[in-house]
């Protein structure tokens, strides 16, 4: 009986080919490891069954018999839109790999937006002492669009700075550490009571420019919002208008419609707009996360069992 064909098609396809080796199921693959530089054979491509990408390209169209795709990301907007992704494949993100390192990362927002160090730094080069002070963050409410694992971590370790935090969530339900759980209808509520707003949404048809004039006049003139999601949320001269105005009190952004984010991008030098170069879920030891749900995943898929972290393409997640 021959294996099937599983296709590594990555930069650091090494990390993902030990990790395979080492649970005992390289051999039962016949694996094919490349660069996203180096063309995949067309025979090779006619029998691929599985395939690990960090995005799309033209390979998809020559792979009649593909069943499972794994993506390296924990958004796949590239994936679903690709013409050539058939209905029929699976596709899995690497959703859950980001859990330690994004609530870290928005928190240093948090504090970057409350605490002096950045100005201090400043004057520290100018040789200038300047008496500054820094805003607590205990009493303030935190409002999470898109309370998933990401959302419930940051809750857990917000709560522990005394923070109320609200925010929504497709099904709501009671969860620790949340004062408040309201429905997705219900946002305009978490709007009006958030010192600080955070997008964890994933970029779908009906949230993809959903943050726009109507939604930053709903928020608090001294509250701030913190995009940590998808760049497509945001209709971004809607968000720069409101900054400008003093609607909202500035914006903490992550991600972008284009990255890098072009030089001439008005986010740039729009004041009260903090620009960060998406540093959001990165880690030095995302490739090995990614790799232990390719390698369970992989288990699964020989065994016929459902994979873990498929995404819902109705949902776009």
């Amino acid at each position: 009986m021959s294996k099937p064909v599983c296709v590594i098609w990555m930069n650091d396809a090494k990390v993902y080919e030990q990790a395979l080796t080492q649970a005992g199921l390289a051999e039962k693959f016949e694996l094919h490891v490349m660069t996203p530089d180096q063309t995949i054979p067309d025979d090779v491509a006619a029998r691929t069954e599985a395939l690990l990408g960090f995005r799309p390209a033209a390979h998809l169209k020559r792979m009649p018999k593909l069943r499972w795709v794994q993506a390296m990301t924990a958004g796949v907007d590239g994936w679903l839109a690709h013409p050539d992704l058939r209905p029929d494949v699976t596709l899995c993100s690497a959703r859950g790999t980001h859990r330690v390192s994004m609530p870290e990362n928005i928190l240093g927002a948090l504090f970057h937006l409350t605490k002096p160090y950045m100005a201090a730094a400043i004057d520290q080069r100018d040789s200038r002492w300047g008496k500054r002070q820094s805003i607590p963050l205990a009493g303030k409410t935190l409002g999470i669009l898109g309370l998933g694992a990401i959302g419930q971590e940051l809750a857990r370790k917000a709560e522990a700075l005394e923070m109320r935090v609200i925010g929504t969530k497709r099904r709501p339900e009671p969860l620790p550490h949340i004062a408040k759980v309201y429905a997705p209808e219900q946002t305009n509520d978490v709007l009006a009571a958030s010192d600080f707003v955070l997008l964890l949404l994933p970029s779908t048809r009906d949230t993809e420019n959903c943050i726009n004039a109507r939604f930053l006049a709903a928020m608090k003139p001294t509250a701030w919002l913190l995009n940590f999601a998808r760049g497509a949320l945001i209709v971004d001269a809607d968000l720069i208008a409101a900054v400008k105005a003093k609607t909202i009190a500035g914006a903490v952004l992550d991600v972008f419609r284009e990255e890098p984010l072009p030089a001439t991008h008005p986010f740039w030098q729009t004041e009260g707009i903090r620009v960060l170069p998406h540093i959001g879920g990165g880690h030095p030891e995302r490739s090995k996360d990614v790799a232990a749900i390719f390698v369970e995943n992989a288990r699964r898929f020989l065994a016929g069992e459902p994979l873990r972290a498929e995404v819902d393409r109705a949902l776009g997640y």
